[in-house]
């Protein structure tokens, strides 16, 4: 049985989880690739910290521990698995590693979101595989379906729950009337949000894998920062609780959609309606629509991070390449995400239509109401729903309302000029909402 050599840049937690599954699980491993696996060297800058599960001195010992560049150098070496993490140094690594001939796994979003064409270029141009599994909800095989298994297919959308944290808080918002600052302590003390969540919460977390999606599913590649991202951080338990009232749920989406001869691309927090399988998905799960025009309707659900479901996907794609190693299988680069011929342009998202969640603060009085509805009317924005609560002459009350499809566009110029209006206390509070008005 022919023999694949691995080199892992970074002992992290996903990393670890990678080492393990080895050791659980070679036997498996082996028979499924058709080769032996070997692991002949780690690169990492801490080799003291203990990781759970491992033995730190019989790995030195066996002298795996080694610099970046023996690895890549190493001409026994076939496949480099990059678990490192943001943007430099990883990209220079990846960039040797596969200048130099070898295979490259990663679990990098951030990396393939901002420098994925430039990678997928330099590993056509050096004939072998970038493979990124892990990239996108961590042990869900979402990559590998929306390249492969759906290969006969015009996507039309691909949308969903991708971030973990996010939908920690909401669903703790949702089910016990918390307020967001409360969560996020919460979620904090247990891990599930960093020390500094502004990556998770600000939606660029979702932004990311967003990207990448889109570059697959509609062969199309988007400038990161041209997505239109919205995090949680203004979403608040009064909104949980008027979207209950009215059928839904609050959940931060990313969401692509094929549209008016372009794609729609945006992360924002969305009202669904309460009996969609996306509001079932609670805790840090992750969740993903795809809709394709010959397979239909498609539900990705799984745990979306967390080590060993990561460590899985990352596997996944090391036996894949290990498989095609050892039998001689060459890389056509046909694996790689490419832009399709007439790839579709990115819409802007003030021509996005969708249906609105409104809630103005108001001072209750005579024909304050009218002047508010006069100017969604005035934008051809039409109201499907609304509810008011309390009354309180020195006070503002809430005013919520929920439209018909509109433009965003024309949403955020009557919203300029609400807010305006004398009787408006503050800023009203805009969610967009997928599924229609209830």
């Amino acid at each position: 049985m022919r023999r694949v050599r691995l080199g892992l840049l970074g002992l992290g937690t996903v990393g670890a989880g990678v080492v393990k599954l080895l050791e659980m699980q070679r036997t498996t491993l082996e028979e499924r690739a058709g080769c032996r696996l070997e692991l002949g060297g780690i690169a990492d800058l801490d080799t003291t910290t203990p990781r759970e599960g491992l033995d730190l001195d019989a790995l030195k010992r066996r002298g795996i521990f080694k610099a970046v560049d023996e690895i890549v150098r190493d001409p026994e070496t076939a496949i480099v698995v990059e678990l490192i993490g943001g943007l430099e140094p990883a990209r220079t690594f990846i960039l040797k590693a596969l200048g130099a001939g070898k295979h490259v796994v990663t679990a990098n979003k951030a990396l393939l979101a901002h420098h994925g064409a430039e990678l997928y270029d330099e590993a056509r141009r050096n004939g072998v595989t970038l493979a990124f599994e892990a990239a996108v909800a961590g042990g869900i095989p979402l990559i590998r379906s929306v390249k492969e298994g759906l290969v006969a297919n015009r996507i039309l959308s691909v949308f969903g729950i991708v971030n973990g944290t996010c939908n920690y808080i909401l669903t703790k918002m949702t089910d016990e009337g918390l307020d967001f600052g409360m969560v996020l302590k919460e979620a904090q003390a247990h891990g599930y949000a960093e020390a500094d969540p502004t990556f998770d919460i600000e939606g660029n977390d979702s932004a990311h894998k967003l990207q990448i999606l889109v570059t697959l599913a509609f062969r199309t590649f988007v400038d990161l920062k041209d997505i239109h991202v919205e995090g949680i951080t203004k979403v608040g338990a009064q909104d949980i609780e008027y979207a209950r009232e009215l059928g839904y749920r609050i959940k931060l989406l990313a969401i692509a959609k094929a549209a008016a001869g372009g794609v729609e691309a945006r992360v924002h927090p969305t009202m669904i309606p309460a009996a969609s399988p996306l509001a079932a998905v609670s805790g840090v799960f992750n969740a993903v629509f795809i809709t394709g025009d010959a397979v239909g309707d498609l539900m990705f659900y799984g745990r979306g991070a967390g080590q060993l479901p990561t460590a899985s996907a990352v596997w996944s794609d090391i036996l894949e390449i290990a498989h095609r190693a050892a039998h001689d299988i060459r890389s056509t680069g046909l694996e790689l995400p490419s832009p399709a011929a007439r790839a579709l342009p990115l819409r802007p998202m003030d021509d996005v239509r969708t249906c609105y969640y409104l809630r103005v603060m108001a001072q209750d009085r005579p024909g304050v109401l009218s002047r508010v509805t006069g100017v969604l009317g005035e934008h051809d924005i039409s109201i499907a729903s609304m509810i008011q609560k309390g009354r309180g002459p020195r006070e503002a009350v809430p005013v919520v309302m929920m439209t018909h499809e509109s433009r965003e566009r024309d949403m955020r110029r009557a919203l300029g000029l609400i807010d305006r209006l004398p009787d408006v206390a503050s800023p009203t509070t805009m969610i967009r909402v997928e599924g229609g008005p209830a």
